[in-house]
């Protein structure tokens, strides 16, 4: 049964890291999923649910370290780049056109998938490169969650504060209606905000939530048609976090 966060002891109901506007239709309520303890995080016209320790401290580092594992040993986040030797994941860095421009992206990625799932976005289109042991682990603690099988996953790195990504929404035809995207969160913890898309907006309508080291989110339901997500620039952030978004492609989806 979902609870009234705003009767009494606002902040008590809320884990750490998570802010929600103060209106009556957004609730927040503890679940547990095979063992899992989290939140489902219930907004208009979407849905959140939140894992904030999903993986164990262990198995988190050992993740962190497999997805920057480079042959000249680079730790520091001048180092990493898309010439870094990489070991396990071939980073790289995306270039989108902005008045008549190419402009680098704040940040590195790496898609991977099922052969036959190219993903386009911001007009960049990726050929999707083949599943690793510890990106197929990863989709298999996913799939014992939430019994979906992802066919694909885009992994973002920021190197540090600096790097960023802007407002946008995970609408591509591709990923069908009402898309689930599952966002897996390794490194330094960074600051995830959700906000309506412009139609809807209002300024007291923004969502926070901390992604921590170990945690997982998922958006579902209307989410992606009615919300926008971003990771704004954090100064005080020196050290890297990697961000894994597994969705589900459909080729040849119009709608």
């Amino acid at each position: 049964m979902t609870f009234d966060l705003f009767a009494n002891n606002i902040t008590s109901t809320l884990p750490d890291g998570l802010k929600l506007p103060l209106l009556a239709d957004y609730t927040c309520q503890p679940i547990v999923f095979n063992q899992n303890k989290g939140y489902n995080i219930v907004i208009p016209q979407g849905e959140l649910l939140y894992f904030p320790e999903f993986f164990s401290p262990k198995i988190a580092n050992r993740a962190l370290d497999f997805l920057l594992a480079n042959s000249a040993a680079h730790t520091l986040p001048h180092e990493l780049s898309a010439n870094t030797p990489w070991t396990n994941i071939p980073w790289q860095q995306d270039e989108i056109k902005m008045y008549g421009k190419q402009i680098p992206l704040p940040r590195l990625s790496s898609w991977h998938g099922d052969s036959d799932h190219p993903y386009t976005y911001s007009g960049i289109t990726l050929q999707s490169l083949p599943w690793n042991a510890a990106l197929d682990y990863l989709r298999d603690q996913l799939q014992q969650l939430t019994s979906i099988r992802f066919n694909s996953v885009l992994l973002n790195l920021y190197r540090d504060g600096q790097d960023h990504i802007s407002w946008h929404t995970d609408d591509e035809p591709e990923l069908g209606k009402n898309p689930i995207i599952a966002s897996i969160n390794f490194g330094e913890s960074r600051r995830f905000l959700l906000r309506r898309c412009e139609k809807e907006r209002q300024a007291t309508e923004k969502i926070e939530v901390l992604l921590k080291h170990g945690s997982l989110l998922i958006m579902q339901g209307q989410t992606q048609h009615f919300w926008q997500h971003s990771v704004p620039k954090q100064a005080k952030v020196l050290k890297p976090r990697i961000n894994l978004t597994f969705r589900h492609i459909y080729p040849h989806a119009n709608s």
